[in-house]
This record gives C-alpha cells, sequence and structure tokens, in this order.
C-alpha cells in the first residue's frame, strides 16, 4: 500500500487518536491508516487487525484521497421521525392525561397510541413502531391498572373513610415466662 503522510505528524496524530478512541471499529480505522503511513502492506495490517481488505485499503486510502478528517467518524442521522418535535409532545401530554371517552377504553396502550396517531395526527406507524416512538417519549409500555370511566373518586374515598374494620386484634400466642434453656423445646 502506497500512502504518504500529508502533514508532518499524522501517524502520531493517529496512534494518539487510536489510543484513546473508545469504539473498535473506528480505532482500528486510525490504526489502519498509521500502519499504512508507516510502510506496512495491506496482508501484514490485516493480519494485524484482523480485519478484511477491503476495510484496511478503504481507511488507508481514505487518508491518502483526505487526510484525517477523511477518518474521523460522522455523525449518522438516521430515518427522520414521521412526527415533528412539537406533535411528539402533544402526544405524550395526549397519552399521559389518559383515555378520553371518545377512545371508549379504560387505559391506553399500543393499540390505541396507534389509532390516536393515525387518526389525530395523520401519520400510520406498525405496532413496534408505535413502542418504539412511545419509549423514545419516555413512556412505558407497562399498563397501569385499569380505571373505569364511571369512578368516581370522593364516593370511593368516602366509602374508605366509612369502612368498618373487617377484622380486630388478634391475641398474643408468643408465652411472656422467659425460659432458662434458651430452647422452646426440653
Amino acid at each position: 500500500m502506497n500512502v504518504q503522510e500529508l502533514m508532518a505528524g499524522d501517524i502520531d496524530m493517529l496512534k494518539q487518536m487510536a489510543r484513546g478512541e473508545t469504539n473498535a471499529k473506528q480505532r482500528d480505522r486510525y490504526r489502519a491508516a498509521a500502519l499504512a503511513l508507516e510502510g506496512m502492506q495491506t496482508k501484514d495490517i490485516m493480519l494485524k487487525l484482523d480485519r478484511s481488505k477491503n476495510f484496511v485499503q478503504r481507511w488507508g486510502y481514505a487518508y491518502r484521497d483526505g487526510g484525517i478528517e477523511a477518518i474521523v467518524a460522522k455523525s449518522q442521522t438516521g430515518r427522520p421521525s414521521k412526527l415533528k418535535s412539537h406533535q411528539e409532545s402533544v402526544l405524550k401530554k395526549r397519552i399521559v392525561a389518559g383515555p378520553m371517552d371518545c377512545d371508549e377504553v379504560c387505559t391506553l396502550g399500543g393499540k390505541d397510541a396507534r389509532r390516536i396517531l393515525e387518526k389525530e395526527f395523520g401519520v400510520k406507524y406498525s405496532l413496534p413502531g408505535a413502542y418504539a416512538l412511545m419509549h423514545r417519549l419516555g413512556l412505558s409500555c407497562l399498563k397501569p391498572r385499569p380505571k373505569h370511566r364511571k369512578n368516581d373518586a370522593k364516593k370511593m374515598q368516602q366509602w374508605l373513610e366509612d369502612a368498618p374494620f373487617l377484622s380486630k386484634a388478634s391475641e398474643k400466642t408468643t408465652p411472656t415466662k422467659k425460659l432458662k434453656s434458651g430452647s422452646r423445646t426440653k
């Protein structure tokens, strides 16, 4: 592999960057370029790094064509979300508020989230996609205890306050006399 140093000190810079890198793949990119700059052949670099020929040549030639900047990892954006950020906050508030009368359910689950997303926001999500979105918003997929829409919190609290105690205190069955032997059996 015929790769020359573009700027003086690039070999040392690549070695230093490799020492400080926690991502193994990125570290091997730096090492492949540094070893190529030191004059090692592709086959020797492959054996030393335990990487493929394609990997070694790609990053050696990336340095040759673009310098260290060509080897530095770039952030990966991924696919954009179907919902805008302000819509995500509205959805989270809607889910946290709980079911409404139009939902006709006691608790909101993944299928209900899909229905809300399609009906109120106009976007279609698969069930795993809806769960992933809810997880990203910090919502748990665990269902809380169902709460019937006709429950009246004031009446329930009043009943708890007025309810008679159904059990009386149990009698003590432990002997009060101290045993001499330290054991209950003789």
